[in-house]
């Protein structure tokens, strides 16, 4: 399972991949994986850095690939996030939601004693930083009604991911 330890403010790493949602560039601290980012109108956040892989960021690479060609369901690797003590609750809950299962905002709301806390709870959700790894598209509206996704394209994105997964969806 997915582990999150203390992040490095510096992108020391950095190793671009191509997948059937875009380019995807995945940054680390040389220890565990920092961010994810899928490209959008055709750019990445780093896209003015050359590349500089180390061993935790092939191993990211690999299990990528295998996820995009339906042979991975989990990810094993180290994670570095920064954020809020309530957004990293968040992520820890969207760590344990299995392969090809959704959950609402509200569930992941209970699960972190805040049964209330939809809209903080969708912030976080949306401020995940290592997405697909942290799988943050498994989320839907208590309807199973997509209501949004920062990564890549947006919603036509999480569509892709869901359908890859399959997950049903409004």
């Amino acid at each position: 399972m997915n582990t999150f330890t203390p992040l490095q403010t510096e992108v020391a790493y950095l190793r671009r991949l191509s997948s059937p949602i875009g380019r995807i560039e995945l940054t680390s601290d040389g220890a565990s994986v920092t961010g994810l980012a899928i490209e959008n109108d055709g750019v990445l956040p780093h896209d003015e850095q050359p590349e500089r892989s180390c061993e935790v960021l092939d191993a990211a690479a690999t299990q990528l690939a295998e996820y995009f060609a339906g042979d991975r369901r989990s990810f094993d690797l180290p994670l570095s996030a920064a954020g809020t003590e309530f957004q990293k609750s968040v992520w820890l809950q969207l760590n344990q939601l299995p392969y090809g299962a959704a959950v609402s905002y509200a569930d992941i709301g209970r699960a972190t004693g805040r049964p209330t806390a939809g809209r903080a709870v969708g912030g976080a959700v949306g401020a995940n930083p290592i997405p697909i790894i942290v799988p943050c598209h498994r989320v839907l509206a208590s309807n199973q009604r997509i209501t949004g996704y920062s990564g890549g394209d947006g919603i036509p994105t999480k569509v892709w991911l869901l359908k890859h997964e399959g997950i049903s969806h409004k």
